[in-house]
């Protein structure tokens, strides 16, 4: 049996002291193996984005410890953190985060770049990745000579290229048509049966349908853990 991809145990994160305290993850614990897609729903503030972050060593846990391809990542130095994410974890952002002075394809493959890999390789896979989103024959744009819908499908990109072997992706459908954004679960879906792992961040419960597994949050913690459940049990009811 291979060894998870991601691996949380007991994970919390703490906001605050005293009056001002807020608990943004209790006690979380999530296994995804290589080969598996897991959507996070939850309403607003349940914590989503933040167990996102924490897996990506983004952000650090306040409790717990969490366990990337091998890797614990309370162990590691920045320099050791900023290598794993720039080769193992591929993290589509919901906010995009393109620069604005690098064309698409230069945004694509900074991480490969900033690994050493050479710049005809790195632009090789960088238009491979567009094509793959839909955006072949639109390298050399500049992020403001993109709508927002294309913009979001160049950070997409971006978290696919190369061999990643966990991809996190919060909200990534959301500037995109219905079209589209079912073309962009079917590509994450597909790196999934190919091997690599996927947390998925969504609102969406058609979206949801497309995981293995779906981890319901509610106030920080882990309400629910359900396999494949029908889409009309995954809408959101009530305040």
């Amino acid at each position: 049996m291979s060894e998870p991809a991601l691996e949380m145990r007991q994970v919390g994160k703490t906001h605050g002291q005293g009056a001002q305290r807020v608990d943004a993850l209790i006690a979380v614990d999530l296994t995804v193996a290589p080969g598996e897609l897991v959507a996070v729903t939850g309403r607003s503030g349940s914590g989503k984005t933040t167990l996102l972050n924490m897996a990506g060593a983004l952000d650090e846990p306040t409790t717990g410890t969490i366990t990337v391809d091998g890797q614990r990542l309370g162990e590691m130095s920045r320099t050791e953190l900023a290598r794993l994410r720039r080769l193992s974890v591929g993290y589509v952002f919901q906010q995009f985060n393109l620069l604005p002075a690098l064309t698409a394809v230069e945004n694509v493959t900074l991480p490969l770049e900033l690994d050493g890999m050479n710049l005809a390789e790195a632009r090789r896979l960088g238009e491979i990745a567009l094509a793959e989103v839909g955006l072949d024959g639109m390298a050399d744009r500049f992020p403001d000579q993109l709508s927002g819908g294309e913009q979001q499908r160049v950070a997409i990109a971006r978290g696919l290229v190369g061999p990643r072997r966990l991809l996190l992706a919060d909200e990534p459908t959301g500037a995109l048509d219905e079209t589209t954004s079912d073309n962009i679960l079917r590509i994450i879906r597909q790196r999934c049966d190919a091997g690599a792992a996927a947390l998925l961040v969504t609102h969406e419960p058609a979206y949801a349908a497309w995981a293995d597994r779906v981890v319901r949050l509610r106030d920080g913690r882990v309400e629910s853990i359900s396999e494949r459940p029908p889409v009309e049990s995954l809408v959101e009811t009530g305040p």
